[in-house]
C-alpha cells in the first residue's frame, strides 16, 4: 500500500485564538499545526501516538521549532496546512508543516519541528524500533534545503 509522504487538511481559524487585530496570535500556530500533524498520522498512517504513550510508555517530545510567520492567518479563515517527515535517524524526527490560505495560493507560516524519541518510564531517550524506522523509510519526503532560511528563500523564489 502507498502511502502519501506530504499530509494535508483544512481548519477554521477560532476567535479565541485571536489577537485584537483579529489575527491569529504567534503563540497558537503551534497549536494549529500540532493538531493537524496529531489528526493525519492517525489518518494517513493509522499511527497513534497517543495510544503508544499509553500501552508502550513512549513517545515523542519536542526538541526544537523554527517558525516564520509571513501573512496572518485571520479569525474564521479556512486554511489549509501541509505537513511532511522530512528527516529522521534511530532517535530523532523533523517535521516540515505548511500553513496556506484555503486554495494555497498563499503561504501563511512555515515551521520546522524536531522531536526526539522519549522513554517516558525511564525518562531517557529510546530509539525508534525497527517498525517505526520501516514506516520512516515510507513516507519520508526530504527537501532539497538544509537550512531553514535556504527553504524559506525557496519559498520566496
Amino acid at each position: 500500500m502507498n502511502l502519501p509522504k506530504t499530509v494535508e487538511s483544512k481548519t477554521k481559524i477560532r476567535f479565541q485564538d485571536c489577537d485584537p487585530f483579529n489575527h491569529l496570535n504567534n503563540g497558537k500556530y503551534i497549536d494549529y499545526f500540532m493538531n493537524h500533524r496529531e489528526d493525519e498520522l492517525i489518518n494517513a498512517y493509522d499511527f497513534d501516538i497517543y495510544k503508544m504513550a499509553k500501552l508502550q510508555g513512549k513517545s515523542w517530545v519536542s526538541s526544537s521549532n523554527q517558525i516564520v510567520y509571513l501573512k496572518p492567518a485571520l479569525l474564521m479563515e479556512t486554511v489549509t496546512i501541509e505537513s511532511q517527515l522530512i528527516y529522521f535517524d534511530n532517535s530523532h524526527l523533523k517535521a516540515e508543516m505548511r500553513m496556506y490560505n484555503k486554495d494555497k495560493t498563499q503561504l501563511k507560516s512555515i515551521i520546522w519541528c524536531g522531536f526526539t524519541h522519549y522513554n517516558l518510564m525511564t525518562q531517557k531517550r529510546e530509539t525508534h524500533s525497527e517498525d517505526m524506522l520501516n514506516l520512516f523509510n515510507r513516507i519520508v519526503n526530504p527537501i532539497e534545503q538544509n537550512t531553514f532560511e535556504n527553504r524559506l528563500l525557496s519559498f520566496k523564489s
